[in-house]
């Protein structure tokens, strides 16, 4: 039982340990398990989350589409999530460990910004899609490359000056402190949650319109085509693919933003923070799954992935590699796939 005490090593200025205890509320069998978790789950989510952005950063030809930069952008910043929040959550809820208040607002700042900036690629890809799908003949020529990594750099600044405020000095004293975070006063906790669920509103919003559209189009082309074929590959698996979109999102996003919201309201026992820690790792399953939802379901994606295997397989059979990178040219996204079949 002795290697389940939390052992602390707390120089002064350092956080009090008797007032981070109050923090630290899971049993050793349940340290255990979020061991296991946070392992399984944040080493494979590192690891496909990185190899996606490998294949999209060695691939000129998807480097060039706006879909595939922001597909990159929310690889890099679940790759970070799965990366920083598994090591400090560990850290701190298992081994008990301690930092001195600036290291500690450092890590649960890095925290913040990945999982913002993952949301906000969310976003930002919805509205890719958007635009596609409402402005097909425009598209090219409203989302350039350029305009998209300046709407990424935005997003990416934006996600680090909200996440980083508190290491900047909005700490929770003297405001009221979090029932859930250490050192986070109640009133920047209430600011991240209102700027999070306009980015969640924003994605609802565009996807909604997204469907929206893919139904006007269908009813349009019923009058004047055979529909069935078209109401197939545009309504349905658009519709089956935003369902599952805004299934996860609200799956692995509402619990933890549930009790945030009502951890402002009340003060919280030890049974709903040890229910908080584990709906925390909900977000971690929505960074391991991202890549499958958005990217690996491409063409594109799994040409170029196919084509590194080959290279790589020559490689190890001592065979000479030959030819140039073999995506297709012509291969689009899955939401320039649907507009086609619709003109």
């Amino acid at each position: 039982m002795e290697r389940c005490l939390m052992n602390a090593n707390v120089s002064e200025g350092d956080l009090d340990f008797y007032t981070m205890k109050d923090y630290m509320i899971l049993s050793c069998p349940q340290r255990i398990v979020v061991v296991v978790l946070c392992t399984l789950l944040g080493l494979l989510s590192a690891l496909e989350n990185l190899a996606l952005l490998c294949l999209i950063l060695c691939s000129r030809q998807l480097r060039r589409k706006p879909s595939y930069l922001f597909f990159g952008s929310l690889a890099g910043a679940d790759f970070l999530a799965s990366v920083v929040f598994a090591s400090s959550f560990v850290h701190f809820h298992v081994f008990g460990g301690m930092d001195s208040n600036t290291v500690f607002l450092l890590k649960i700042g890095s925290v913040t910004v990945s999982f913002t900036a993952s949301v906000g690629s969310l976003l930002l890809t919805a509205i890719d899609r958007y635009l596609c799908l409402h402005h097909p003949p425009a598209y090219k020529a409203l989302l350039t490359q350029r305009r998209a990594l300046v709407a990424l750099g935005i997003m990416w600044v934006l996600s680090a000056l909200v996440s980083y405020l508190p290491f900047m000095g909005w700490t929770c004293y003297p405001n009221a402190c979090s029932e859930l975070f250490p050192l986070i006063p109640n009133n920047y906790l209430l600011g991240w949650l209102l700027f999070i669920t306009f980015l969640f509103s924003g994605i609802i919003y565009t996807y909604g319109h997204v469907l929206w559209k893919a139904h006007q189009h269908v009813a349009s082309l019923a009058e004047h085509q055979e529909p069935g074929m078209v109401r197939m590959r545009l309504d349905v698996r658009l519709a089956k693919t935003l369902g599952v979109v805004l299934a996860v999102l609200l799956v692995c996003w509402l619990p933890v933003l549930t009790l945030m919201v009502y951890s402002l309201a009340t003060k919280l026992s030890d049974q709903i923070k040890k229910v908080f820690a584990f709906c925390c790792m909900l977000c971690l399953v929505n960074s391991l799954v991202n890549p499958v939802i958005y990217a690996l379901r491409s063409g594109e994606i799994r040409s170029s992935a196919h084509h590194c295997l080959d290279h790589w397989k020559k490689c190890l059979l001592g065979l000479r590699p030959e030819g140039k990178e073999e995506v297709p040219r012509s291969s689009v996204t899955e939401t320039e796939a649907d507009v086609k079949i619709t003109q």
